[in-house]
């Protein structure tokens, strides 16, 4: 999923508490925690997502593994701006 540079701008200091209480907002839940690792599940019809994201407190994630982490969850810049995650622009 290819993002503009001014939603980028707004990602790149999103941290792992942001992101796992956005996901939660947006009906994943929580499956299995161990270590560092979260995984968060959640069912669309007969299909069922999964992701794995990788939990550090209060870090950021670099560009490469945040594209990653997003292009699991399907999150369009709309459903960013629903979960308040960027601000319209």
């Amino acid at each position: 999923m290819a993002y503009s540079k001014s939603v980028w701008d707004q990602l790149k200091n999103l941290t792992a508490e942001e992101l796992t209480r956005a996901l939660k907002k947006d009906g994943w839940t929580a499956d299995v925690k161990g270590g560092s690792i979260a995984v968060y599940l959640k069912q669309a019809g007969d299909t069922r997502h999964r992701v794995s994201i990788h939990y550090h407190a209060h870090k950021t994630y670099g560009r490469k593994m945040l594209q990653a982490l997003l292009k699991d969850i399907g999150w369009s810049e709309a459903d960013l701006r629903r979960l308040k995650l960027i601000k319209k622009g």
